[in-house]
């Protein structure tokens, strides 16, 4: 008996060395999500946009965050920036509709916040939001992981 375990745990450890391990991006539970991989965070009519942990991972690191102006509005689904990476350059689509309040401009001299601190301290953008109706479009968190799972199968 000792020794088949010894052999299963040994068989296990082999597994697991031999074939690439990537451990599932981290998902917030009480953000909102959209298909095209930002995140929104809503307090009251404010809104912080990002991109998410599966999306800075899938691009690498990034080097370079277009920001939009201050003042600007944005439609849910529309582009209002770019996120370059060293593997590719992706736009950034707000998963709300609103007036710009603010933008991250930290992400200008350290574009690696979206890498690092993709929920917290690499926030691109706040939103006044303009319909609230629009988050039932988005996906919670349970939705979102499903969502990644199935994309990367």
């Amino acid at each position: 008996m000792a020794s088949r375990l010894l052999w299963a745990s040994r068989a296990a450890s082999f597994l697991r060395i031999s074939i690439p391990y990537r451990g599932f991006a981290s998902v917030v539970k009480d953000l909102k999500y959209a298909t095209s991989h930002e995140w929104v965070k809503v307090e009251g009519d404010k809104a912080t946009i990002g991109i998410t942990d599966h999306a800075q991972d899938h691009l690498g690191d990034v080097v370079y965050v277009e920001l939009p102006e201050v003042g600007a509005s944005v439609k849910q689904d529309g582009s209002f920036g770019a996120v370059e990476s060293v593997k590719a350059t992706s736009d950034i689509n707000s998963p709300v509709s609103g007036k710009i309040v603010e933008v991250n401009d930290e992400l200008s001299s350290s574009p690696g916040l979206v890498n690092s601190s993709p929920y917290e301290n690499g926030w691109i953008i706040k939103v006044e939001v303009s319909d609230s109706n629009e988050l039932k479009n988005l996906m919670d968190s349970e939705q979102y992981t499903k969502f990644c799972e199935e994309e990367d199968h």
